[in-house]
């Protein structure tokens, strides 16, 4: 039996993946705006390091540290790799892991393979992805479970990205009526959604908006890590042609902050250029409840699990340290 040809998305998330690795695809006039939330040093700690507990849950599951690894790819057998690497590396860990957007496994059956991960991560919170504007193109509740059911993910994330689809050749540019829609799918489905942004932001409006709905946490993937506008561009013209545009976005910081006054009670996932344990530690000062990090694990993904193993440990002792200096005991003692 021949091997079917790749489809248009499939061949995109391949050319995603390629963008992604250029420097170019970060943010250029933008930071995460992390670096100015200022963290205490503690020169008498009075506790050990290796005592510093980072346990905590999320979406009523537990984790070994407040870490999730970011949505990032699928749909391709190089994104199959990746994936794998990744859970492989969550489930030693003790972390979480989110997908990337499951459309392209709903449309052709062939895809699904790569986002099958629960036979080497069988115990980490699972996070299942489709893309907001899908729901206004026919996609309903049915859609959502099988996104959820056929990976055997604990909860769904849906992302908004108009600025990437705004910028994509034949993207999806048509948003009106998405609120009053999730508000009839999100109440038919019996496990939590989470709303994300891709990187470009959640400003306070829409987390306003949004805190309503019945949303379990918001991922507010804030600006100044990848910018998605820029991987649309790279990917079309191998340049970046329009890097004002690009650059748009609420600075992750600010979208944290934000987030909280505007959306009162719901948990936050904070994502968008956390690249350091110490970015982590802000972010969860600032009232996370996890962090995502996305782009700094894709070169160790697609070399090994061992490698996205590696880093992300590094990562973790990072944020360990950053507690223990900081005269953190755990991560409760943080946020309290």
């Amino acid at each position: 039996m021949s091997t079917p040809e790749p489809t248009a998305i499939q061949t995109r998330k391949l050319r995603h993946i390629e963008a992604c690795l250029r420097p170019d695809s970060q943010y250029a006039r933008q930071t995460t705006g992390l670096a100015e939330v200022a963290w205490p040093y503690r020169a008498l700690p009075e506790r050990n390091l290796e005592d510093v507990d980072l346990r905590t849950s999320f979406l009523g599951r537990s984790l070994a540290a407040p870490v999730l690894i970011g949505a990032m790819t699928g749909g391709a057998e190089a994104a199959g790799r990746i994936n794998r690497n990744l859970a492989l590396a969550a489930q030693r860990l003790g972390t979480g892991m989110m997908l990337g957007s499951q459309r392209v496994m709903l449309e052709r059956q062939e895809a699904a393979a790569s986002f099958q991960v629960r036979d080497v991560a069988p115990d980490i919170p699972l996070i299942g992805n489709l893309g907001g504007a899908q729901f206004l193109l026919g996609y309903g509740p049915e859609q959502a479970r099988r996104a959820v059911r056929e990976v055997g993910a604990d909860a769904l994330a849906i992302h908004v990205n108009p600025l990437q689809e705004a910028l994509q050749p034949g993207g999806d540019t048509r948003w009106a009526g998405l609120l009053d829609r999730l508000a009839e799918v999100i109440p038919a489905l019996d496990f939590p959604v989470i709303l994300k942004e891709v990187g470009h932001g959640l400003d306070s409006a829409s987390a306003a908006l949004a805190a309503p709905l019945g949303f379990a946490a918001l991922d507010v993937a804030g600006a100044g890590g990848t910018s998605w506008a820029r991987v649309e561009q790279l990917v079309q013209f191998g340049t970046v042609r329009t890097p004002d545009l690009c650059d748009l976005g609420v600075p992750t910081a600010q979208a944290l902050r934000d987030a909280k006054l505007a959306a009162p009670g719901v948990p936050l996932i904070a994502s968008g250029g956390i690249r350091t344990g110490l970015d982590a530690a802000r972010a969860l000062c600032l009232g996370a409840e996890v962090v995502a990090v996305a782009r700094p694990l894709l070169e160790p993904a697609l070399d090994s699990a061992e490698a996205a193993e590696a880093w992300l440990a590094n990562f973790i002792h990072e944020l360990r340290v950053a507690l223990f200096v900081g005269g953190y005991a755990s991560v409760s003692d943080l946020r309290g």
